[in-house]
């Protein structure tokens, strides 16, 4: 497998971890969330990245919430990063973004929806930053393997991949656990996202459902399957998070979770 240095895992012994609020809400909550959780990471020793979108672009309805304005959301990623040493993610969805977002942090990730696009493949792969592509929800793992040459063809060895579900119907997701060896044969660390994997998109409604209950039974497995991270997003009270709170794990169940994933992964480290 190549290694990301910028990530500081490989010699880990244990899994990746990109987590954090759905979105940069306030520069109080974002922080709240990143202490929270870089304590965690350094008692239980696992690699983690925190992840926070500075603007939500994918979003149902026209009046939903997509940020507090690019700059602002920038500078506070950039601030986490500073003050707790460690690396950031978060998503890009344009060209001009890609350019921006790379003064900012260390990880760009491509949305599900938007890992076909070259151009945005190709300007996140210029930036020489680490590129998270996200498997589309219409996408075998396989297929995985165009979006990777697309970031290689820039000369950005810097690569991981998601699994975050396939569509099953109009409203749920399912995932299938075969994508993660398939997305592996590419040579790049594989990311099993967790919450996202567990929307219930296209409800009545607008506003993206979710099974957050099964988040440990996704992330058990997908240790099991000898995934590479795990992407979850968390917040200390997801019924009121201006985003995708259906489908995000309460914070204070952060801890034992990953005491059990944890646990996990030293057992299948032994076979």
């Amino acid at each position: 497998m190549i290694d990301i240095p910028q990530l500081n895992y490989t010699n880990s012994g244990n899994f990746l971890l990109l987590a954090g609020p759905c979105v940069v809400e306030s520069e109080a909550i974002t922080f709240e969330v990143a202490n929270h959780i870089k304590s965690l990471s350094d008692e239980y020793r696992i690699p983690f990245v925190f992840k926070a979108s500075y603007r939500k672009a994918n979003r149902s309805k026209l009046d939903s919430f997509t940020g507090i304005g690019d700059e602002k959301a920038l500078a506070i990623l950039k601030s986490v990063s500073a003050a707790l040493h460690v690396p950031v993610v978060t998503d890009i969805h344009s060209v001009e973004e890609a350019v921006l977002a790379a003064k900012y942090v260390d990880v760009l990730q491509i949305p599900a929806f938007l890992c076909r696009q070259t151009d945005l493949l190709l300007a996140a792969g210029k930036t020489g930053k680490v590129v998270n592509i996200k498997k589309g929800q219409f996408l075998s793992g396989a297929s995985m393997q165009f979006a990777v040459d697309k970031v290689l063809s820039t000369g950005n060895k810097n690569i991981l991949l998601t699994e975050r579900g396939n569509m099953f119907g109009y409203g749920d997701l399912v995932v299938d656990y075969r994508n993660i060896p398939e997305m592996q044969k590419t040579g790049f660390p594989v990311i099993l996202d967790c919450t996202h994997s567990l929307q219930q998109p296209n409800q009545p409604g607008g506003v993206t459902g979710g099974r957050p209950e099964l988040i440990e039974t996704i992330a058990k497995a997908g240790i099991a399957a000898g995934v590479d991270g795990l992407f979850l997003e968390t917040h200390p009270n997801p019924a009121v998070a201006k985003s995708d709170g259906a489908n995000m794990l309460p914070m204070d169940l952060l801890d034992g979770l990953l005491q059990k994933l944890v646990a996990l992964r030293q057992t299948v480290n032994k076979f």
